[in-house]
């Protein structure tokens, strides 16, 4: 007598076309449920966002100025002003050494101002910790507008304070406008953006340095290790990708500063000798109505800022995976 095969029992008492179609859709849905619950924040992301930078770019391959606006017609000239921005005398004279310039700068003292604080600040009780992290957090709390006009008060050239103080120590016998020249006026924003930004890097790198282990600094106090020796070899290592972060978040920042260039005596365009990419953008846009060839000085700026957050990115993944 023929015996059967007895049928194959499942638990879950369905099917295999249908269990597998049923783990297929599981899947889907797992594999999509990050984006649907994303979709909201993207698309609002899209329109505020993304959608003006893509009529920036359109702009920047048009001449457009008041004509174009008031006929309401396109004047397409494809790359014309990404070649009159690229072989412009100004931006290879004046705009980039200052936005370059400039970045290196006051990165390079942001970061170091605020890593100094930070070692000061672990150095101190909870209290006094409390108190001091407090003050500083006032001064990145602080409006760059607000700054900015602050400086420029102690500055200025009839009623500021740094004058008073150069006549009263007898250094100088005449009021002097810092704002005119190029080095001075930018001595001035060096000032005013490291104020505004220390207290990130302070912060940030305190918070690291709390974490740093104690036995490796009490181990390289016993061999004799100086402070400075005990910094650059055994902290320093330790924060490696602390002070990545820091670097590249403040270039970035950096090399987009408008407000504390654009607020000072000259800067929002009639000393064209401080103009910086962000400046100029505005300046050539608003002020000389030429809105493709502005377009075109902030599609370069936001191709510089995207390969700079590409980096910081990176940097970001590489810390992830430590």
């Amino acid at each position: 007598m023929a015996s059967t095969a007895p049928d194959t029992v499942r638990v879950d008492g369905a099917p295999p076309s249908t269990r597998t179609r049923n783990g297929r859709g599981r899947s889907w849905v797992v594999r999509t449920r990050p984006w649907l619950l994303l979709a909201p924040g993207l698309a609002v992301l899209a329109v505020l966002m993304l959608w003006p930078l893509v009529r920036v770019f359109l702009f920047s391959l048009q001449d457009y100025g008041l004509p174009e606006i008031v006929s309401g017609e396109s004047n397409w000239i494809g790359l014309g002003n990404f070649v009159e921005v690229l072989t412009s005398e100004q931006l290879w004279a004046v705009v980039l050494p200052n936005t370059i310039g400039f970045a290196i700068l006051a990165v390079a003292a942001t970061v170091a101002f605020g890593t100094a604080v930070a070692v000061l600040l672990a150095s101190l009780g909870t209290v006094w910790r409390t108190v001091v992290s407090s003050c500083i957090m006032a001064a990145w709390a602080m409006p760059a507008v607000t700054g900015t006009y602050v400086w420029v008060w102690i500055f200025d050239a009839d009623r500021g304070v740094f004058n008073h103080v150069l006549q009263g120590l007898g250094l100088q016998d005449a009021p002097v406008n810092w704002f005119t020249d190029r080095w001075s006026f930018y001595a001035i924003v060096l000032l005013n953006v490291v104020h505004h930004g220390f207290p990130f890097v302070a912060v940030t790198v305190l918070a690291a340095l709390l974490g740093v282990p104690r036995e490796l600094i009490e181990a390289a106090e016993i061999d004799g290790a100086g402070g400075w020796r005990r910094f650059f070899s055994i902290i320093v290592p330790q924060l490696r990708q602390v002070f990545a972060v820091v670097v590249i978040m403040s270039t970035i920042w950096d090399f987009k500063v408008f407000a504390q260039v654009f607020l000072m005596p000259g800067g929002a365009g009639t000393n064209r000798e401080v103009l910086n990419l962000g400046v100029w953008s505005y300046v050539e846009s608003f002020g000389q109505n030429r809105y493709g060839f502005g377009s075109a000085i902030a599609v370069l700026l936001t191709l510089m800022l995207l390969a700079i957050t590409v980096v910081y990115i990176r940097t970001i993944l590489k810390e992830e995976e430590l």
